[in-house]
Order: C-alpha cells, then structure tokens, then sequence
C-alpha cells in the first residue's frame, strides 16, 4: 500500500460524511474520498518562502474530498458546510481553465485543476467537498482543500503518489503552491502544503525548505506532562488581503541588496546592511531560523519543556521585528503566559488566526480560563481552545 493509499487514522468521520454527501447529490456512490489535514507550526514562521527550517505537524481537522471521473472534461464541485447546506460552483472545463476565469472559493479546487493539467491530468471530475479545519483560523484550512482535491484527481488519474506513475509528495505541495501563487493569486511557501502532506502522526515534520530534505522528530506533548493549546482568536485571516504580499516581497528586497539567494543565508551581522525598514524582516527571518534549530535540538534530546521560551521570543519577534500579529494574538499569548504557560506564539501568517501555548497539564485550567476572562475583559469575541494533538497527513480514506 503506497503512502496515499493509506487509511490515516482517526479520518473515518469527515470521509464517511464526504461519501454519504456525494452520494445524496449525485445520486451514486464516489470512486474514492482523499482528505488532508490543517496543520500547526510549531516554530518557524515566515521563513519557508525564505528557503529557511520549519516545524509544522498535522491536526486531527481534515478536508475530505469525495470524487469521481467525468467524460465530459468538466470539473464540478459542490461543498457541504457544518450546516449541511450543499454550495455547488458552476461545472467548468479542465482544458479552459485559466487564471481569472475563476474567482471565490471555486478558484481553490479550479486552481489545483489548472495546475494539475500541466502535468497531464487532463479528465474532469466531480467533487463533494467536506471538512472540519475551522476556516480563517491560521490552521491551513484552504490548503487542506487544495491537497485533498489534487490527492483526489491524482487518484482519479491513476497517478496517486507512490505508484509508478505518480509523483512525490514535494512535487503535489509545488503543483498546489503554483495554483495558489499563479491562480489564486496569494504568494505563499511551502509550509503549509508540505505539512499537509507529509505529516505523521505523533511527530513534527523538521523541514528544510530549500533541500525539501525533511525529519519527523518524535513529538508526544502527553508524555511529558504537556499540551499544545490552541487558541483560534475567531479574528479572521486571509493572506491574500493581508500584508504577508508586502513582507515576502520585503524579504526579497533585502536578499538581493545582501547579494545572497535568499535571508536564509543571511546572519545577524547582515541585518545593519540593508535599509533600516527591512532590518526588522531580516532580523525576524535570521533568529526564527536559529530558533527553530535550537527548538529541535531539545525535541531530540526529549526535552520539550524547555522549547516554552523558543516559542516566546518568536512571538516577539514576529509581533515586534515582523508586524504581524494583532490585539486577539497579543492577548491570547499575554495572558497565557501569565497564567503558567510555558510558552505562547501566534501561528501561521498572521494578522488574525490562532496561537499556541505550550502548557503543564496541570495549569490546562487555568490557562484556558485566564485566556478566556482576558478576552471578556476587553470584549473580545470568545476565543475557541482545543488541544492539538500531532495526526496523520493526507492520503486516501476510500
């Protein structure tokens, strides 16, 4: 069994209900359902669009994506939300997609499409889309859609991963990189994709996003007494109408003035020799490299309580050098602490989301309890707090 074909655990509920969806619309049962997982970056923030290390690992959240061939060429889609109410975009042709053809949250699966036919995937589909990754939360939500729909037009095609004809799971997080970048029109890295993707259960993926060269470090937070907490601050974020444009393109400012690649191969003392508006960025980009190293370093030797201040000092960082946070992240990550967190971060892009909290299970309570009175005290919308616990990547349920 190849790694797509896998039955990842713990994904049995959003397939079934992607299936029995797929059924009640098109009146037939699917050829086969794939999902992908939202993820959670542990450490390592805005460097993967500058060929630096990250260290996401998947959620148990999944998008699940039910699916059968057509004859006709053409891609259908239809997605069923929480309400179970049916949103069917209107059918388009594989072979006429281009850029801009498509707008809204069709483009995502229409932009996996068009990126996919460049490689030979030519036949069109239809598609019944479920999921449980809370939506403008920084969890990755649209990129579990884009790998679950690629996953599932592969297979469609016979070209699943891991078989003779198929590609790697780097190449399938680059085909959905291109569609997001080129025909979505959001420039993100690689993060997210890769993450989805090539996750495994009870690990971190350490990626190093130049080589593509990756590790899962063992990353059991329970058995050692802790727990990753999520706060989703329900202040929503999209990073195609946020600044992330704005920062990456900074970023690739401040690499050429340096004459390097890119501020992955930058050092701290570089930061004095570029504009003093980019020496933020590349001092942001240098020590979050240097702490995702260091927070993996100590995931080796078991040490994991001593990861907290890694995650302070690169909330800091991204709030202060980076500008990217907001009042919701602030607060969540403030009181957190204040409560006996070990360490807090905002994760993802920023400008809203969710962020993290490495916590003693024994102060779980009150952590959870001065995150949410410190919202109250400032009218906050009620943050919503779950426990992540690293889960299996993307692959084929049915």
């Amino acid at each position: 069994m190849t790694r797509s074909d896998h039955l990842a655990a713990g994904t049995g509920t959003q397939a079934d209900r992607a299936a029995a969806a797929f059924r009640d619309h098109y009146g037939t049962a699917p050829h086969g359902v794939w999902s992908a997982p939202g993820r959670v970056n542990l450490i390592g923030e805005h460097t993967d669009y500058n060929d630096g290390f990250v260290l996401p690992f998947a959620l148990p959240f999944r998008c699940a994506v039910a699916a059968s061939p057509r004859a006709d060429g053409l891609l259908a889609v239809t997605s069923t939300g929480d309400d179970g109410i049916p949103r069917t975009a209107d059918p388009v042709a594989v072979a006429d997609l281009e850029p801009g053809v498509v707008t809204g949250w069709a483009a995502f699966p229409s932009g996996v499409a068009w990126a996919l036919r460049k490689q030979g995937v030519l036949g069109g589909a239809d598609l019944m889309v479920t999921g449980d990754v809370p939506n403008g939360a920084g969890l990755s939500s649209s990129h579990a859609f884009q790998c679950a729909v690629a996953l599932a037009l592969l297979g469609l095609a016979d070209r699943s991963p891991g078989t003779p004809d198929g590609p790697s799971l780097d190449e399938v997080a680059r085909w959905v990189q291109n569609s997001e970048n080129d025909f979505v029109g959001a420039p993100t890295g690689l993060l997210d994709q890769t993450a989805s993707l090539r996750c495994t259960a009870a690990h971190a993926l350490f990626l190093d996003v130049r080589s593509g060269v990756g590790e899962q470090v063992p990353f059991d937070a329970d058995a050692h007494g802790l727990e990753v907490l999520v706060v989703d601050t329900r202040a929503k974020h999209s990073l195609a109408d946020s600044g992330y444009g704005d920062r990456r393109a900074g970023c690739e400012r401040a690499a050429s003035l340096l004459g390097v690649p890119a501020l992955r191969d930058a050092s701290v003392s570089d930061v004095d020799r570029v504009p003093d508006e980019l020496r933020p960025l590349v001092r942001h980009v240098v020590t979050e490299n240097a702490r995702v190293l260091a927070t993996v370093d100590l995931l080796r030797s078991g040490d994991l309580a001593a990861v907290g201040p890694h995650l302070t000092a690169s909330h800091t960082s991204l709030r202060d050098d980076y500008r990217v946070s907001c009042l919701e992240l602030d607060v969540a990550v403030d009181a957190a602490l204040a409560a006996g967190a070990l360490g807090a971060r905002m994760t993802g892009g920023g400008f809203g989301g969710s962020a993290i909290a490495l916590v003693p299970l024994d102060r779980s309570a009150d952590v959870r309890a001065a995150v949410r009175a410190a919202y109250a005290d400032r009218s906050l919308t009620p943050p919503r707090l779950f426990t992540a616990v690293p889960s299996a990547g993307a692959g084929r349920d049915h």
